[in-house]
């Protein structure tokens, strides 16, 4: 039997990728304008793909498209950020409620042993941010996996992307990242206790907090 061949990525979802990543890495701040000329020849590309790689983002509302001034990486306002805190806060505390229902055994210890690393990266004499971020993300998205209805995944993925524009300003704020954390340990007990009420309030508690560190 021959082996599956899988179709190449098309160029501008490389592109996409690498530009996503320089976004939220704040390499590309907020607000700054996006010189599509000299990105394409540091990337040794024409400008076709570059263009279409920043469609892809303006769909993603990570950048922002000006008519005769180019493409400027967005700025989240307030309301931004409330509306899309808003919608995780019903899409997560839903997918919470189901997983505390339906979950088997090995699926609640994945979620435990996820919430362990992200003890690991809050020692006393230092804080990992970044490996912070990562699993914290990394939890979140494997309770939506777990909660399987792949809509509200494809929903929350892309305003995540739009959350993390601001993410370092929200978990950045001192004793924010303890918050957080707490925050977790309370979800992690409701889920343990296989409590979808208790699960959906300390989801929406979570949201509410992080938005309000957030603005």
């Amino acid at each position: 039997m021959s082996a599956l061949s899988l179709a190449p990525r098309p160029l501008y979802e490389e592109v996409a990728e690498l530009l996503r990543q320089r976004i939220f890495s704040r390499e590309l701040e907020p607000g700054s304008w996006i010189d599509e000329l000299k990105i394409a020849q540091d990337y040794g590309i024409s400008r076709t793909p570059m263009r279409e790689a920043l469609k892809v983002l303006a769909t993603e509302g990570l950048v922002t498209m000006k008519v005769r001034r180019g493409a400027y990486v967005t700025e989240v306002s307030e309301r931004d950020l409330a509306d899309v805190y808003h919608l995780l806060s019903l899409l997560e505390s839903d997918a919470a409620g189901v997983v505390a229902q339906k979950a088997t055994d090995a699926q609640m210890a994945e979620l435990q042993a996820l919430h362990l690393e992200l003890e690991n990266a809050v020692q006393p004499e230092q804080v990992d941010h970044e490996r912070f971020f990562e699993i914290n993300e990394g939890f979140h998205m494997r309770l939506l996996e777990i909660a399987d209805n792949r809509w509200r995944n494809q929903m929350v993925a892309d305003l995540r992307k739009v959350m993390k524009l601001n993410r370092h300003n929200s978990l950045l704020k001192t004793g924010r990242i303890a918050e957080s954390l707490d925050e977790h340990r309370a979800i992690m007990a409701a889920l343990a206790a296989r409590d979808p009420q208790a699960c959906t309030r300390r989801m929406q508690e979570h949201f509410a907090n992080g938005l309000e560190a957030a603005v």
